[in-house]
């Protein structure tokens, strides 16, 4: 069940990237402004997960669960209509708030029902989901943007997701799930300038850290890629788009295989480290522009399950450092940095593809990716003299 919301939230991220090509004419707007909706996205959602995240602790993860799905899936259904760019940014921005609960909550219910030497599994299963949804989204809005155009195929894609989160609604697993973790904090609730303090430790802020670099560094690749590649070498769009599904279906090879080494091995942030090291020396080959067009779609494969293979073990680096109880709000926290990131980056990528710079792109994520390292690593080293 919660699998299955989080499919949804990364699907609908990517509705509108693919046909950023046709938006750019039909709107008259540049890519830089398509990039700004991807800001105006992250942004709300950025401050969505860390307030989610105590609404969780305080209130319990389904009902904040079942708010986000159907305001994000509502969001979606609406830009499909969207009379202008300024009205489609705004509602942007309505889909990132809701986008924002499924982290804290997601983990809270997991955290909560899964036994310890099960969690990297269940956390690579979410993640997978995830990436399923990545997968998923240019095939099937292309698919249906063909068919109907874009508006029926967006507005269709989320109507389904308002009907998912009705039949969600009446599944009780999901209370189950929960009860057996700590109801309200009473702590959070006497305190709440205490509970914020509890996020500013050393381990949380360097993992915070990471996920800001982890997504300016990834959504070059998720958001950017096919107009990138078309422009570097100069390849059909059907082609750059098959080269960035295969992105994600690597991502989701390696999500299930870090899960399965995640619950047998200790040294995480190692191996967090060695996977974002392989996966930018991938993407400076990628920028180069020297390899031929018939490798793209691998590359671009083993880049994603460089990333992927990484989500479990980083995920159990913060469970490690996270106090008892307050899962949502560590979560919730730590995960808005993937907001922050996606915020900054994509009006810069698009900046630097309206000038003629693509491989830029490329070059600036592998340095970002580079620099995930240094975090995660101390997010371990950090975490472990906390325990201790």
């Amino acid at each position: 069940m919660v699998c299955v919301g989080h499919f949804l939230s990364h699907f609908y991220g990517l509705v509108l990237p693919p046909l950023f090509p046709l938006l750019r004419t039909e709107l008259g707007v540049s890519y830089a402004a398509l990039g700004a909706l991807i800001t105006a996205s992250a942004g709300a959602s950025a401050l969505s997960q860390p307030v989610s995240g105590f609404l969780v602790d305080w209130f319990g993860a389904r009902r904040i669960l079942l708010w986000g799905l159907t305001l994000l899936s509502s969001a979606i259904a609406l830009a499909g209509i969207a009379p202008s760019y300024g009205i489609l940014v705004v509602i942007m921005a309505a889909a990132g708030l809701g986008n924002g609960v499924f982290h804290p909550a997601d983990y809270s219910i997991f955290n909560a029902a899964v036994h310890p030497r099960r969690l990297g599994r269940a956390y690579s299963a979410h993640s997978s989901s995830g990436s399923l949804g990545w997968v998923l989204a240019p095939i099937v809005v292309g698919g249906l943007t063909a068919v109907f155009g874009w508006r029926i195929g967006v507005t269709t894609v989320g109507l389904a997701g308002v009907v998912v989160a009705l039949v969600l609604s009446r599944q009780r697993v999901l209370d189950e799930a929960f009860r057996i973790a700590p109801g309200r904090s009473v702590r959070g609730v006497r305190s709440v300038a205490g509970e914020v303090r509890l996020l500013l430790t050393p381990p949380l802020l360097m993992a915070f850290a990471y996920f800001v670099l982890v997504a300016a560094s990834m959504s070059a690749v998720s958001t950017f890629s096919v107009a990138a590649l078309v422009a570097i070498y100069e390849v059909p769009l059907t082609l750059a788009a098959g080269a960035l599904t295969a992105y994600m279906l690597g991502g989701a090879a390696g999500v299930v295989c870090g899960g399965l080494l995640a619950d047998r091995m200790r040294r995480h942030a190692v191996f967090a480290a060695a996977g974002m090291a392989i996966a930018a020396g991938f993407t400076v080959v990628l920028a180069t522009g020297l390899p031929p067009t018939a490798t793209l779609a691998a590359l671009l494969a083993l880049i994603g399950f460089a990333k992927g293979a990484t989500n479990p073990s980083r995920d159990l680096l913060v469970r490690g450092a996270t106090p008892s109880g307050a899962s949502g709000r560590v979560f919730g926290f730590v995960y808005s940095g993937l907001d922050v990131g996606t915020l900054v980056m994509p009006p810069i990528y698009g900046w630097l593809i309206d000038r003629g710079e693509p491989r830029t792109i490329f070059f600036v994520a592998a340095a970002l990716m580079a620099l995930t390292m240094f975090t995660v690593l101390e997010v371990g080293r950090r975490g472990a003299a906390v325990r201790a």
